[in-house]
């Protein structure tokens, strides 16, 4: 849900607010502070209520208070013309600041105090009166008192007086409406340029309806003629269309016809099929009567029918069991027989089993006894013992081996993969310095490493290779102290080896250094005094990398690093206080300090440079680590080979002892394979002994055959009673089985004659079913006939119905037609005949017409509409231009009265006026029209007519006119005077002391580098001195408790000396 707006209409004059006891207006500005901000630690400043003159030295933070005052009452940084975000306001080196303005409120005790807290990070935080507040709030207060840091007649910084110069003469006007006279001036403005753009519109569109109107009616007026015949045809086509809708319904009176005669021969048939169904229903009683006593003969035949199958089903039951007994005798037959032939055969295998027993016991008797050879065998397992010994001392001095050299292929690895990761830091090394120009670096130094053994010393390079710095912020300061060549340079330690390489790397295009050791070179020893620690002094460049000798020793001796000195940010801070230490090279995080000495006067001249980033020293790494790595490789290479020879021996001697010990064991199992073979033939034949003994035995033990013989006979016996009894059995059930057989053909031959009796009755049934199957069918097909008529109604009846219901009218029109189908469709084709001879050319004529008809109503609603609107509108412009232009006439010409009167004071001539242009309010403007020479004219100020300084006076005289006319707390002008002679600056100067010294003034401050010498002053003016530098802090102390100006000056004497 919106808010209900509180914003309140303006007053129709800008009251005039007049000074109080203190001599200060409401919203005049009566005290800045300033924290952090720009070019200000610290800013404290009470400004007048009058004229406050701004004064300093360029640079000296004068711009710096107009743009505290633009920040810190609501305005954007992109109006000061400097930088657009707001953190690069605060004071560099810091994280955060403050703006503090306090205005005077309505009465003399009630203070505003407004409060902008920005950061670095573009953040900003907003206090009203000590209480946080939003930017909005804020801008709502500048209001209140009419305070317009964007409109450059109330403030006009410094990066802006060229802007305002080239403001155009309707720019001017706006700026001047906002600025002063009645509020309501810039809204009547607005809204006229807003009407004065409607009315132009409204114009437009009146001129552009009327002429399509007039074309529409003459267009219109061309096609009336066709528009009449195509009128009449449709008329004609209109009862052609009566007609058609009869006839349809003139065909339904035809079917209809058909239908009830339809419905009349149904009806007849049906008739005729209920007779013959009576006739039919008194032939089918008689049948069904037959019909209901058949099914009780069938099941007097079905009785039998069951019992003559149960009689076969015994007897075959028993013929089966007959002939199950008859093979059971036939098989104790048999079984008597073999019973004969076993004994027989049980006899011969009796003897024959002695026989066998006899032989065996022969042979266990003749085998000699073997005894096993111990003695052999204990020997035997004496050496395998010491042998697997041996083996097994051999096998743990491998493991011990084995174990050493994976430990060493390890250490291995890993010393290969550390050195592979150095190399590929030194190509990263040798690709920045390719980047950065040396782009035959790879060359050089690959062909340095072929070619070292043909060297007679070690040669070091690149020398960017050969420096390894672990601090980020070292590696800055390094790089930036040594000269880029040095990097790609190459160090000998012989002149010998320098000439070789100056010969064979000169097409490489890099430098050849030669170091000779000086030991008579002094060395400047590392230390650090208190003081120094005290200022973040805390080391030395020559202190803060590794290099070998030679290498570290170039660098020092050619560059100075053991005079240059390492700082903190605390440094930064307090750089001169450092060179009074006799330091004169240091480095901080952010910035690079040296001091030089004149040689002739002594002089000393400074420098700051800031500290650049390192793009070389920081993609490597140690040198002297990859030569370490190198001959760390070599001792485990050698190492691992000397263990693979041990392990190679050891194996060699464990596979002897191993066939040493598989021999004894092949010996000792043919022993004991020949000994166990003697035991087992032993064995079998003893086996065999027991097996004849236990068959001849089990022979014996037989049972005896004649009692299983007599066990038979009986059997068979009572085997054959059994039989006998079936066939007895037999016979009854064949007796019964031919008394039920006859008794079933009587029964059947019945139900033949009865079944011959019923199809006489059906045949007889035949001829009046079918005559009235027949009458069924007719009376199916009537029927359908009847349903067909009716659907052919039904639809005729729908498609007349949809053509045109019937209506009363309609019905009345009908009977002035034809009444047949054949007269009604010859009447309908002589009306579409006459229709179709009146035809048109253009088919679309009608509804052309009546489309345009109905644009011309359209237009003409419209124009009168347009017409009606721009009455209003003249209307509203009239009543807001009566309003608005009197009022801004009689401010311009205030205006040029004051700005007239100021130049003649300065002996030059200038007037002010309003450009007016009719109705295009949105090109009225106001020209300032100005002459410095007597010779020449009034012209319009601009950069063709007027130099630099005649701008500048022309543009402050014109802020000094609205100064009586402003109702505004106060005015910022910065270095306005900047181009002008001394004598229109002094012109300038009385003007504006005049201006100030008026009543109710608005507060006005002027910045300015310098004033002129003898100029006068009133009470209305204020002097404000901007100073700054190393000696202000205490002087600063002193004036803010009250002191005089000779106590000022002597603090100053003392912090010089």
């Amino acid at each position: 849900m919106k808010r209900p707006s509180t914003r309140e209409e303006p007053p129709s004059k800008r009251a005039k607010t007049s000074r109080g006891e203190d001599d200060y207006m409401p919203g005049n500005i009566i005290e800045i502070e300033l924290r952090n901000f720009m070019t200000y630690d610290c800013l404290v400043c009470k400004p007048g209520s009058r004229l406050n003159l701004v004064i300093g030295p360029n640079g000296s933070g004068k711009s710096s208070i107009v743009c505290a005052i633009a920040l810190g009452l609501g305005g954007e940084p992109q109006l000061l013309g400097r930088a657009t975000s707001i953190g690069a306001y605060v004071k560099r080196g810091e994280e955060s600041g403050h703006i503090k303005i306090s205005l005077r409120g309505s009465t003399k005790d009630e203070k505003i105090t407004i409060i902008r807290r920005i950061d670095a990070h573009n953040k900003s935080e907003w206090l009203f009166n000590g209480k946080v507040a939003s930017k909005k709030e804020v801008i709502e207060i500048m209001q209140q008192f009419n305070i317009q840091v964007n409109n450059l007649t109330q403030f006009l910084p410094q990066d802006r007086v060229c802007e305002f110069a080239k403001l155009s003469p309707v720019q001017l006007l706006e700026e001047t409406e906002k600025a002063v006279g009645d509020p309501r001036l810039p809204i009547q403005h607005r809204a006229l340029v807003d009407k004065s753009h409607e009315l132009k519109t409204i114009e437009m569109a009146v001129k552009r309806n009327g002429e399509t109107l007039n074309q529409l009616k003459a267009l219109n007026a061309e096609l009336e003629k066709d528009v009449e015949r195509v009128r009449q045809r449709e008329v004609l086509l209109k009862k052609a269309e009566s007609m058609k809708k009869k006839l349809p319904w003139l065909k339904y009176d035809a079917i209809k016809a058909d239908y009830l005669k339809a419905k009349e021969a149904e009806k007849d048939v049906k008739q005729k099929l209920e007779e013959a169904a009576k006739t039919l229903n008194n032939l089918r009683e008689p049948i069904e009567k037959q019909k209901l006593e058949k099914p009780q003969m069938d099941a007097k035949c079905k009785r039998l029918s069951n019992l003559i199958k149960d009689n076969a089903k015994r007897r075959m039951e028993l013929l089966e069991k007959e002939s199950s007994l008859g093979v059971q005798i036939r098989g104790k037959y048999k079984e008597m027989g073999d019973l004969k032939k076993e004994e027989e055969s049980r006899q011969q295998r009796i003897i024959k089993a002695k026989e066998d027993l006899a032989i065996a016991e022969a042979e266990l008797r003749n085998l000699p006894v073997h005894e096993p050879p111990k003695d052999v065998l204990d020997k035997l397992r004496s050496q395998i013992s010491d042998l697997k010994v041996s083996a097994n001392q051999k096998r743990i001095q491998k493991q011990d081996k084995e174990k050493v050299l994976n430990q060493k292929n390890i250490a291995l690895r890993h010393c290969v993969d550390r050195l592979k990761d150095m190399e590929n830091k030194n190509n990263k090394l040798l690709q920045a310095l390719r980047n950065s120009g040396a782009e035959k670096i790879f060359e050089a130094y690959h062909w340095l490493r072929e070619h070292r053994q043909e060297l007679n010393k070690e040669v070091y390079g690149p020398v960017l290779l050969e420096v390894n710095v672990s601090n980020r912020d070292h590696a800055d300061y390094l790089e930036g102290h040594v000269p880029y060549y040095i990097w790609k340079s190459f160090i000998t330690q012989d002149p010998r080896d320098r000439d070789f390489l100056v010969r064979n790397l000169k097409s490489f295009d890099v430098p050849i250094l030669n170091y000779v050791g000086d030991k008579y070179r002094h060395k400047e020893p590392f230390f650090i005094s208190n003081e120094m620690r005290e200022l973040g002094i805390y080391s030395r460049l020559d202190q803060v990398f590794e290099a070998p000798d030679a290498v570290k020793e170039v660098l020092i001796s050619q560059f100075g690093l053991e005079h240059s000195y390492i700082g903190s940010k605390e440094t930064d801070q307090k750089a001169s206080e450092v060179a009074k230490l006799r330091v004169l090279d240091f480095w901080t995080p952010e910035n690079h300090y040296r001091w030089s000495v004149s040689r002739y006067g002594g002089h000393v001249s400074g420098s700051v440079d800031p500290v650049d980033r390192s793009r070389l020293l920081l993609c490597g790494s140690d040198v002297g680590e990859i030569e370490r790595l190198r001959c760390r490789k070599e001792e485990l290479e050698e190492t691992v080979c000397a263990l693979e020879e041990d392990l190679k021996l050891l194996m060699t001697e464990q596979r002897s002892i191993d066939e040493e010990e598989a021999k004894l064991h092949k010996q000792r199992e043919e022993i004991v394979s020949n000994v166990t073979l003697e035991m087992r033939k032993r064995r079998e034949m003893e086996n065999r002994v027991d097996q004849r003994k236990r068959k001849l035995e089990s022979l014996l033990r037989e049972d005896d055959q004649d009692a299983v013989m007599a066990k038979l006979i009986d059997e068979a016996a009572n085997l054959n009673t059994r039989r006998l009894q079936c066939a007895i059995d037999i016979k009854n059930l064949l007796v019964e089985a031919v008394a039920y057989k006859w008794n079933f053909a009587e029964k059947h031959m019945t139900s033949i004659e009865f079944d011959a009796k019923i199809r006489e009755l059906e045949h007889g049934l035949k001829q009046p079913a079918k005559f009235a199957q027949q009458v069924a069918c007719q009376l199916e097909y009537c029927k359908k006939e009847t349903e067909d008529h009716r659907q052919q109604l039904l639809a005729a009846k729908r498609h007349a119905e949809s053509i045109a219901i019937i209506t009363p009218e309609l019905e009345k029109a009908f009977l002035e037609m034809p009444t047949t189908i054949e007269e009604l469709e010859a009447a309908i084709h002589d009306t579409l005949s006459q229709a179709n001879s009146t035809l048109s050319l253009n088919q679309n004529v009608v509804e052309e017409y009546e489309h345009r008809q109905g644009k011309i109503e359209a237009i003409t609603k419209k124009l009168e509409a347009d017409k009606e609107e721009l009455k209003k509108c003249l209307a509203e412009i009239d009543a807001l231009k009566e309003s608005w232009l009197p009022t801004l006439r009689s401010l311009v010409t205030q205006i040029n009265e004051t700005f007239s009167h100021n130049f003649q004071e300065m002996a030059v001539a200038g007037e002010v006026s309003l450009d007016e242009h009719d109705n295009d309010f949105d090109q009225f403007g106001i020209l300032i029209k100005v002459k410095f020479r007597e010779a020449g004219q009034l012209q319009v100020l601009s950069a063709h007519h007027q130099s630099g300084g005649e701008r500048s006076v022309s543009t402050i005289l014109y802020l000094v006119s609205l100064q009586d006319l402003t109702n505004c707390p106060f005015r910022v002008v910065d270095e306005i005077n900047q181009g002008m002679d001394p004598t229109n600056e002094r012109k300038m100067f009385q003007q504006l002391v005049r201006a100030a010294s008026q009543p109710n003034t608005p507060q006005c401050f002027l910045l300015t580098p310098k004033l002129l010498p003898n100029l006068e002053y009133s009470e209305a003016c204020s002097i404000l001195n901007i100073m700054n530098g190393p000696w202000i802090e205490q002087p600063s102390k002193a004036w803010s408790s009250g002191e005089c100006w000779g106590a000022v000056t002597g603090l100053l004497g003392e912090s010089r000396c």
